[in-house]
């Protein structure tokens, strides 16, 4: 028999983070542009399977999280209660809430706030089992050697992995059986010899049928600060297997700015929105004397622009150089000249745009490269300056989240540029991205209502064919 009830979703985010190290509990720790409870908390707003959401957390954060509901315009929060001093009392607390709302039964699905990658492939597979059962676990593969140790921290055992499991969260139960094991815990069992709900109805139930559904190495925890940088990894793929779905004819009439829209992947990006009705004004030191390490060029431009369309919607500044030599060989002009294009070039261009943006609510999308994510032999300049270029994105757009301005950075892999073929020579083309590929995407992303986002650009199937 179908169950048709609700299925009430309870994010624990009352926890200290003392293990994490922060001067904010690692909750509310930013994860490219958003906190971590956010990015949690909209997971769950999004899934179908999901009716209420109901947020555990310190009470001090309560002003800080009703912002967060009101700025992301989330619907399903049903109410925010104050944590305990353990994962019992929080779970506790959001069941007395729950029982003033009167429900004969529901789903209920617990889980921690700092793992914001959780899937909806999970949500499914947890609420599908509590048709059955009365509870469910979500758990992964052991792929370590469990040792078990005496009181001397001498090994004693060491248990058969194929039987063992590493939890995760979310854990599911049927209301009725929940609130049971928690009515029983109460009569005098120490809570902090519990660590998660499953554990705890478990132990008040033992004949009970508990499923376990597979969860994802990707369902991390955010437990210390050697995970955020995991997390930002995660982040970063997700964004290069992003299923872009904009509609390139919401170009139309939009006035985009491109520095260095003379050649390469700029010239793409200019040629591909001009032809979906956009306005496009391109910038380049041989095109119109615009150089980008000269902050007042890029001022003066940008004036003139807004004098003859009014506002500014979008700037994507493609700029950059590369000189492939030794650096113990690279003369300091060369370096010199890399710094100022493609790094300073970067800061130069954001600081004259950030009042027309702020005008018009816009887009800043500045470009790095794939080689970002570790110094490269022959071009540690270029190089470090990308990475630098990824860094100053991040940290924009969380700076200019509030004020409506959106931040994104693209990453494209070895492109079909004349910069490529002057620093490599001529290559297979069929180990390339084409430019119109990457400018695609580019443009793609300036219509995504996000910010933050660092764009890899990946050579696909299909082009490489």
């Amino acid at each position: 028999m179908e169950r048709n009830v609700k299925t009430v979703a309870i994010i624990l985010a009352g926890g200290s983070g003392t293990r994490f190290g922060s001067d904010v509990p690692k909750q509310f720790t930013k994860l490219s542009g958003r906190t971590i409870l956010e990015r949690t908390i909209d997971i769950f707003e999004k899934s179908n399977n999901i009716d209420e959401i109901i947020i555990v957390s310190i009470s001090d954060y309560f002003f800080h999280i009703s912002n967060m509901i009101n700025n992301n315009k989330w619907k399903k929060i049903k109410s925010i209660v104050s944590g305990g001093n353990s994962r019992v009392e929080s779970t506790l607390s959001a069941l007395n809430e729950i029982s003033k709302y009167q429900y004969s039964d529901a789903n209920i699905l617990i889980h921690d706030a700092v793992r914001p990658f959780v899937s909806e492939k999970i949500l499914s597979a947890c609420v599908e089992a509590l048709q059955k059962f009365p509870a469910v676990d979500t758990a992964i593969p052991s792929s370590d050697t469990i040792v078990v140790v005496d009181h001397e921290s001498m090994a004693s055992a060491f248990p058969d992995r194929s039987t063992l499991r590493r939890g995760q969260t979310p854990q599911g139960f049927h209301l009725n059986l929940l609130q049971k094991a928690y009515d029983k815990i109460r009569e005098g069992t120490d809570f902090n010899t519990f660590t998660c709900d499953c554990g705890v109805v478990k132990s008040m139930f033992p004949d009970v049928n508990m499923a376990v559904v597979h969860g994802d190495e990707r369902n991390i925890k955010i437990t210390n600060p050697i995970d955020i940088f995991m997390a930002e990894t995660l982040i970063y793929m997700d964004k290069e297997n992003i299923d872009f779905k904009e509609d390139l004819k919401n170009l139309e009439e939009k006035n985009i700015v491109i520095f260095g829209g003379r050649s390469g992947i700029g010239k793409s990006i200019r040629d591909i929105a001009m032809s979906y009705g956009a306005n496009t004004f391109s910038a380049s030191r041989s095109e119109n004397a615009v150089d980008v390490s000269d902050i007042k060029s890029i001022s003066s431009f940008l004036e003139k622009i807004r004098e003859k369309v009014g506002t500014i919607d979008a700037v994507i500044n493609t700029s950059g150089i590369m000189f492939r030599e030794e650096f113990s060989l690279s003369s300091y002009q060369k370096i010199q000249e890399m710094v100022d294009t493609n790094y300073m070039g970067t800061i130069n261009v954001a600081l004259m745009s950030r009042q027309h943006l702020l005008h018009s609510q816009g887009c800043l999308i500045n470009f790095s490269s794939s080689s970002y994510t570790r110094g490269r032999s022959l071009y540690a300049v270029y190089s470090s300056t990308k990475a630098a270029v990824v860094n100053i994105s991040q940290a924009l757009s969380e700076e200019w989240q509030e004020d409506g301005i959106r931040v994104h950075c693209i990453c494209p892999e070895r492109t079909d540029t004349p910069m490529r073929i002057q620093n490599f020579g001529v290559e297979t083309p069929s180990t390339l991205l084409s430019p119109d590929a990457v400018a695609r995407k580019t443009l793609q992303t300036l219509l995504l209502p996000e910010t933050g986002l660092i764009v890899g650009v990946k050579l696909s199937l299909d082009e490489k064919n």
